[in-house]
Formats: C-alpha cells, structure tokens, sequence
C-alpha cells in the first residue's frame, strides 16, 4: 500500500525555487497560485502588495475554530517564529511570510516545515492529548469537524489515547472494501504487536461517543485507533501524528484505487471471453471457399 505524501510538495517546490533564485541573486517573478488540498483545505500563494521579494503563504481551513480550542495558535507561533504573521490574509486562517531579500542560507527545512502547515495545524490537537495521557490525565473528548460530514473524536485516558474517524461511504461498494482494508489492520496487528488496535464499527457509532450526537447510516463507518505510551512518546508522537492525520485520506484513496484496478482486470477478463468466443463461432457451410489453386467450391 502506498503512504500519501505527509507534506505538500507543490509549496516545497515552489519556496525551494523562489529560495535558490533569491540566493542567486536571480530575479523574481510575481507570484499568484491557489491550491486545493485533501479535506477541503486551500493554500494561496502570493506577493504583498505587489513587492515580489515578499512571498506570503496562507492556508485556510473550515475546522480551524475547532483546532484553535486546543492550542493551534501556539503551536504554529512556535513551529514558524517569525515567519508566522499575527493577522492571517483576509479569507484564511494562518499566513506565512518569507522575505526574499534574506533568504535562509540553508533553506530546505525551511521550505519542508512550509509545506507541512496542514500536519502542523493538525498536530496541536494530538500533542495536547498525547502530553494528557502522559500526565495521567482525561477529560472532555476533542471533536474536529474536518470535512462538512465527517468529524474526528479525540480523547485521553491514563493509559491512552483514542482517535475515531467517522467517515461517509459514497458508493455501496466501498463500505465493503472498507471493512476489508479494516479486517487486513486487525490482521496487521497480528504480525506486530507494537501496532496500535485498530476497531471498525458500521451504521453505529462506538461507545466512547456516547452522548455526543454522532451519526448513524448504512453509509457510516467508524474507525478507532487505541494508542498506548509506545505510541505517543516525545520520541516516537512526530510519526504518530503524520500517520495517523492521513488516515481518512489514505483509506479513501485505496478504495479508489482497489475499484480502479478491480474494473481493470474484469474489462481484460470481459475481452478474453470474447476472444474465445469469436473463434468458438461455427463457420456457415453455404459461405464460398477457396482452394490454394482459386478454384471456389462450398462444403457441403
């Protein structure tokens, strides 16, 4: 299975090459680019005031109110310093400014942490409830609206921290390719015992969201991840939270391409069959024939 990219590499390419001309001492261009990512969220590209030497980056993201209650504004201040601006672009919700004039000598982490600003907003949520449980302490389930109809239930106990992802099948089809990619994590875990349980429910909700309105429908599937200490430690809670922030997305994207590659192999299958047919087809004893000589005969 194939992990999707935890940054966005059209910003990395993009602040790489504005980066490597400014060090140059190349000349810049103007810059205006809108770009579309998982989730509903847009990032834009663009200059201030009219000044090319000064690039801004601006996400915008629907759930931003929610991920704010648990510390995003703080977390992103102390990922991006002074790169983060205090009052975002009109129409986001965080905006980054890179000065072109004094570009970074070593700029490439600084154009990698850019392209993680999804991964960093999402971060805050999981490293407040990661430093919870470590703590020993719960409380009050963090919900995060993160698609207009889909919502992700963050809580911590003593000894853990559950994430569940509701999520809306389309198609028929995919709630059963879902509860076949959740049967091969259950089946994962069996190989490896340090993997996090992973437990799927379908049209109800589990227990944990008890109380707290979530949907039901034969189209809803919910995905819980339990995560224990091993998981969550200071060492090891980076690559938690860029896993597991994809999920959805991740989940989504197999079942397309398991749909993708099944109609693959039934179209070939389906022209095999007609292959075979075709030559199965008896000849018509009244159509001419012709010996090797041209003389025309017909059998009879």
């Amino acid at each position: 299975m194939i992990l999707l990219e935890t940054e966005n590499r059209i910003i990395e390419d993009t602040l790489n090459y504005k980066f490597e001309t400014a060090v140059a001492g190349g000349k810049q261009d103007s810059i205006e680019i809108t770009i579309a990512d998982f989730d509903g969220v847009v990032y834009h590209f663009s200059n201030v005031n009219g000044d090319k030497s000064k690039v801004q980056l601006s996400i915008g993201l629907k759930f931003y109110k929610d991920l704010q209650q648990h510390g995003a504004d703080e977390l992103l201040k102390r990922e991006y310093s002074d790169y983060y601006q205090p009052t975002p672009e009109d129409g986001f919700n965080v905006t980054l400014l890179y000065d072109l004039t004094n570009p970074p000598q070593d700029y490439k982490p600084v154009a990698k942490k850019a392209a993680l600003l999804k991964r960093n907003c999402f971060a805050s949520v999981f490293e407040k409830y990661f430093e919870a449980q470590a703590k020993g302490e719960s409380g009050k389930s963090a919900v995060i609206h993160y698609r207009d109809d889909e919502t992700m239930y963050v809580e911590a106990k003593k000894d853990r921290v559950t994430v569940i992802f509701s999520t809306v099948f389309k198609d028929e089809s995919d709630v059963t390719f879902g509860k076949v990619f959740m049967q091969e994590f259950k089946e994962g875990r069996r190989r490896s015992q340090t993997a996090p349980q992973v437990l799927y429910n379908h049209k109800d909700p589990p227990l944990e969201l008890a109380g707290l309105d979530a949907a039901v429908g034969e189209n809803i599937g919910y995905v819980t991840f339990v995560l224990f200490p091993r998981h969550t430690g200071p060492t090891v809670r980076d690559n938690t939270i860029d896993l597991i922030h994809t999920f959805r997305n991740y989940l989504h994207y197999h079942i397309k391409c398991s749909k993708a590659y099944m109609h693959q192999r039934m179209r070939a299958k389906t022209s095999d069959f007609l292959k075979v047919l075709n030559r199965a087809r008896p000849e018509d004893k009244n159509k001419e024939k012709k010996t090797i000589s041209g003389k025309s005969f017909q059998a009879r």
